[in-house]
């Protein structure tokens, strides 16, 4: 862009400033979302709570039949929030996680999260990723979260501590 409108010498060396990293946060905040932006996610999820067997999701996501709809849950959610390309469609958990890794956003279990992140779970501890849900807020050493395909097949509010051993990572949204 610099060479195709022919940028001056100043208004390369301020592009070259706004780049820095003296501003990565506000760059942050632009491409991925403001604490504003973390909120929307979060109440878009928690306003789906109560709800049961998951076919509006599975089938927002393209299934005829019932699917397990963890992972498709999330996606929905951040789809609704306007982040869909921030968080492409995912119906495994396993991909969630492949793709939050292949970003450089991918956390272990000794992260604390923030609002809106992504969690991921692992209920049998053997490597195998099984579950995943979106972080409403951690407080006093608890995690709380918005879980499509939990206890009997609905969306439900739950909560961890940090330490959980049942915590297998987390996906950022933001930097």
């Amino acid at each position: 862009m610099q060479k195709q409108y022919q940028f001056t010498l100043l208004q390369n060396q301020q592009v070259k400033e706004l780049l820095s990293e003296e501003y990565a946060d506000l760059w942050n905040d632009v491409i991925y979302g403001s604490e504003e932006g973390k909120m929307k996610i979060v109440n878009i999820a928690l306003a789906q709570v109560g709800s049961i067997d998951g076919e509006p999701y599975w089938r927002w996501y393209g299934f005829n039949e019932r699917h397990k709809w963890c992972a498709i849950f999330v996606s929905w959610v951040f789809h609704e929030a306007g982040y869909g390309e921030r968080l492409p469609k995912f119906a495994r958990v396993g991909t969630g996680i492949d793709y939050f890794k292949a970003i450089g956003k991918w956390k272990d279990a000794s992260y604390i999260p923030s609002s809106g992140d992504v969690i991921f779970f692992d209920w049998e501890q053997d490597g195998k990723r099984n579950h995943v849900g979106i972080v409403v807020k951690v407080e006093n050493n608890k995690i709380y979260t918005v879980e499509g395909n939990s206890t009997d097949d609905m969306c439900r509010q739950q909560v961890y501590d940090c330490n959980s051993q049942y915590i297998y990572g987390y996906g950022r949204i933001t930097k």
